[in-house]
């Protein structure tokens, strides 16, 4: 589909652009599930060096932070700007279709390995715009699209030809888990159906044998949330049985408890070592090969942006 500022204007007038399919009149409020308006509103634009090796490399991801989400996990990591209300939080800022072309531009600039676009679901048709006109411009280097793996298949669509990457989360199998801490009881069959859109898209990773960045490919990324295991290693199996290794799977023991989790004491601590030990063993005997797994000290709030407008 071609994307005008009328088409947009058109999705946002009765927007389904995600599972959740609020019909919200996105041109006149931001009461949407997603908390966000027309107007694209970012925290951060920036170097980022703490994605997968292939993503980051030695140069950094060009990491631009979208605000809002329409998943709204009560333990999201990125909470100051996942639940920001739109023209209401200082963390975010308004900028135009035409602002965000031209910061891809810089990014490119500054060396980024590519263009990455955090949480950006919920902005699709804006992202098209600005990424058409990039490219006019001349962008060149790959585009990464980081998401919650809870999308619409259709509207992922928009999408084809203009990403190179996928990057989505796989974060739940049991419904009883995505009601609880995300509202979404079909988080694992939409998200399943997004990632199957998502790889049918850009296809098997293919990987620059010099710098070993990614070039094309999807990574799915999975974070272990305390004492779930069970759920963790039902996720894997799904992955390696569906994929095989023609996709990379993260699997992410950064969990952090920031203060908002006090009321689910069942989340308010981290993954143990051993926790994170069974997932990998498990993952090693189910035959999963093309993997990243996480070392040392990754939890804590400084592996969280600072999201003061940088580069905006």
């Amino acid at each position: 589909m071609n994307i005008t500022s009328e088409t947009m204007k058109d999705m946002m007038r009765n927007c389904s652009l995600c599972p959740r399919n609020c019909q919200v009149d996105r041109t006149m409020s931001a009461n949407g599930c997603c908390g966000q308006s027309i107007h694209l509103t970012v925290a951060r634009a920036a170097l980022h060096f703490w994605e997968e090796p292939c993503i980051s490399g030695c140069c950094g991801s060009g990491a631009v932070f979208f605000a809002g989400c329409s998943l709204q996990c009560v333990f999201c990591q990125n909470h100051a700007i996942a639940h920001a209300k739109s023209h209401h939080s200082s963390p975010i800022h308004t900028i135009s279709i035409r602002r965000l072309a031209q910061i891809f531009l810089e990014l490119q600039e500054q060396g980024a390995a590519n263009i990455n676009l955090v949480t950006a679901g919920h902005f699709l048709p804006q992202i098209c715009l600005a990424l058409e006109e990039s490219k006019r411009q001349g962008l060149t280097i790959p585009i990464v699209y980081n998401s919650s793996g809870y999308e619409k298949a259709s509207s992922l669509h928009l999408l084809e030809g203009l990403i190179d990457i996928y990057l989505p989360d796989l974060k739940y199998h049991s419904s009883k888990l995505s009601s609880q801490y995300s509202n979404a009881p079909d988080y694992f069959e939409t998200a399943c159906c997004a990632i199957e859109e998502m790889f049918r898209q850009v296809g098997i990773p293919v990987l620059d044998s010099e710098t070993g960045l990614m070039k094309k490919g999807v990574i799915v990324r999975h974070l272990l949330l305390p004492g779930e295991t069970g759920d963790s290693k039902r996720i894997l199996r799904y992955l390696h049985n569906t994929y095989g290794n023609h996709i990379y799977i993260s699997i992410m023991n950064q969990y952090t408890p920031l203060a908002h989790v006090a009321k689910f004491p069942e989340l308010d601590r981290q993954v143990s070592m051993e926790e994170y030990e069974r997932v990998i063993t498990f993952a090693e005997k189910i035959g999963i090969e093309n993997g990243f797994i996480q070392v040392g000290n990754t939890v804590g709030e400084s592996f969280i942006p600072d999201f003061d407008g940088t580069g905006l």
